[in-house]
């Protein structure tokens, strides 16, 4: 087997070629180096096309989940199914479609929640790729190699790979086809893992196509064990069982774990009578879990009534699980094997800041940059190397500290920013210093028909999907390592039933009402880093005077069209600086 660097080497060649082939198609050249939600998902994909970012002659939809509960990525994509043959009759048996889920409210990157996770800015590109540009670059090879169907994505995470000279990657087989990544037995307990037939690839080579004898969804490592998912890289035919490794052997451990999966048209159509079947859904389903443990001969009814991974037990999911596994069982499920692929996921703030600031391999083979179109003074005090600046403008004067990230921003002389913080959408034009590890991010909202402005400050460490029930138990919140009663005091906010914006019980620092909404953009980061300084130094900053949000009403009352502006014209005068250094050449 290649050593890792060679490997490394290749995704990184085999990822600038799809790049390449995605650039000359859309027309722009990559250089390295519910309702109100859909609205804004159209409005951005609009402003794609109006610039050819986006290949043309393709059909972009954006459908949002049905009223009522939350359906979960299953549904979604049952719902999906539904709108698809609204759309276009019986002819969409004959598309080959990707499916993108991109809802969700990105809790746990923050940055992402207002426009969206499928458009995450990504630190090359000129102008910028969003999450958007690079799914649809990597997977430029697949339609010429399928069968009309569904490939299923999520907009969170990244997968390099590379093939050899006459391999293809081919989804034109009957039922589920799923891509399989060789991962460390850790990765494996957050994400799905295959359990392959031994005898049917032996793990060398770049790819290999074989079948699914049973899909874990989250398993703990004596699980994976048990069941015959742990392989040694290079040899996968040879299994590890319980007690049969010692610690040489844990390092060439690994598990196959899930990425991206395809259906043919008519198992898509089999969900579909299923889900017209069932008219209204009242419980979260899960793609991959509830779909793909259904599958493959060795398939159990256990997890059916697992439901240790889900956000919300729902009285019928078990039996919705049930009859999906009826329906589904004995479904060919196959599996492509990339052994030399990495998957990358982006779905937290330490993993956004880990791979774009740190010497990541996603870094070295996407080629990101540490200023990625951008207006950056030399002049500028100090911008550490390890620092990534995405369609921003600095000022001279400024500084930004190691493994920070600044997107969508514009940074005045004078503002220094601290280590491993994330600073979006913000426009900040005082004489301040913004501590390490904190996250800042502005939004527009329009509210009684008046834009106004709110910016959200937390810890980067902030756990932000922790919640109490009672009001007697939010002492346990804490607000940037303070505790949230000491914070309040500070900001003379009076805890009540009126604290907190959620309706169903759940007390934690998303739902509460602690950011002052603003006239204007500057003036509302002003406010919420004085509200940080207040808690830092122990001092009053009162906040009666302000109409107060939480970060789910700010989600609920943001004004897309606002904060697009305010990202246009920086691309303007990014733009315009461009062609003037051009000029003076």
């Amino acid at each position: 087997m290649p050593a890792a660097g060679e490997r490394s080497a290749a995704r990184r060649e085999a990822t600038g070629r799809r790049l390449a082939r995605f650039a000359a198609l859309s027309g722009g050249a990559a250089r390295g180096g519910r309702g109100a939600a859909a609205l804004g998902y159209r409005q951005q994909l609009a402003e794609k096309l109006s610039r050819k970012e986006l290949p043309l002659g393709v059909r972009y939809h954006v459908f949002v989940d049905p009223p009522g509960p939350k359906i979960g990525n299953g549904g979604s994509t049952l719902h999906f199914l539904r709108c698809l043959e609204d759309l276009y009759g019986d002819k969409w048996t004959s598309f080959i479609v990707l499916l993108i889920h991109s809802g969700g409210y990105s809790q746990r990157l923050p940055n992402a929640s207002a426009l969206g996770k499928i458009f995450t800015a990504l630190p090359f590109g000129d102008p910028i790729y969003q999450m958007l540009e690079l799914k649809l670059a990597m997977y430029i090879d697949f339609p010429s190699h399928m069968k009309p169907g569904i490939l299923i994505t999520c907009s969170d995470d990244i997968e390099l790979y590379s093939t050899g000279v006459t391999e293809t990657v081919a989804f034109d087989k009957p039922g589920f086809t799923a891509l399989a990544h060789p991962s460390d037995l850790t990765v494996g307990t957050t994400h799905g893992v295959f359990v392959l037939d031994p005898s049917s690839f032996s793990g060398e080579g770049g790819l290999a196509y074989t079948s699914c004898h049973r899909f874990l969804h989250k398993p703990d490592i004596e699980t994976m064990r048990q069941c015959g998912a742990v392989c040694v890289r290079g040899n996968c035919s040879q299994l590890r069982s319980s007690g049969d490794h010692s610690d040489s052997e844990m390092d060439s451990e690994c598990v196959y774990t899930d990425s991206i999966f395809y259906m043919d048209h008519s198992t898509a159509k089999q969900l579909l009578t299923f889900y017209k079947q069932m008219g209204t859904l009242c419980c979260e389903i899960d793609a991959y879990g509830d779909f793909l443990q259904a599958l493959g001969p060795g398939a159990t009814q256990d997890y059916t009534k697992n439901t240790s991974n889900v956000t919300e037990e729902e009285s019928r999911l078990v039996e919705v699980r049930q009859k999906l596994r009826s329906l589904l069982k004995g479904t060919m499920f196959n599996v492509i094997v990339l052994n030399n692929s990495k998957f990358y996921h982006i779905g937290t703030t330490q993993e956004y800041l880990f791979h774009f600031t740190s010497d990541s391999k996603l870094k070295r083979e996407l080629d990101l940059l540490s200023v990625a179109f951008s207006v950056f003074s030399d002049e500028a005090e100090t911008l550490d190397q390890s620092a990534s600046i995405i369609q921003s403008i600095l000022e001279p004067g400024c500084s930004v500290g190691a493994g920070s990230v600044i997107e969508y921003s514009r940074i005045g002389p004078g503002v220094s920013v601290g280590k491993n913080s994330i600073i979006s959408g913000s426009h900040i034009n005082l004489k301040v210093d913004i501590p390490s590890n904190c996250f800042l991010s502005s939004l527009s909202i329009k509210i009684n028909d008046q834009v106004k402005y709110v910016s959200m400050v937390f810890s980067v460490e902030e756990d932000f999907k922790k919640s109490v029930k009672l009001l007697s138990d939010i002492h346990s919140l804490k607000f940037f390592g303070v505790g949230l009663l000491e914070c309040l005091d500070l900001w003379g906010v009076e805890v009540s039933d009126q604290l907190f914006s959620s309706e169903n019980t759940r007390l934690g620092l998303w739902t509460a009402r602690i950011f002052p909404v603003c006239s204007t953009l500057s003036e509302s980061v002003r406010m919420s880093l004085k509200m940080l300084n207040s808690v830092q130094h122990m001092s009053a900053f009162k906040l009666n005077a302000f109409k107060l949000l939480s970060v789910e009403e700010m989600l609920t009352y943001k004004d897309v069209e606002d904060m697009l502006k305010f990202r246009k014209q920086i691309y303007d005068k990014i733009r315009l600086q461009r062609r003037k250094e051009k000029s003076d050449l």
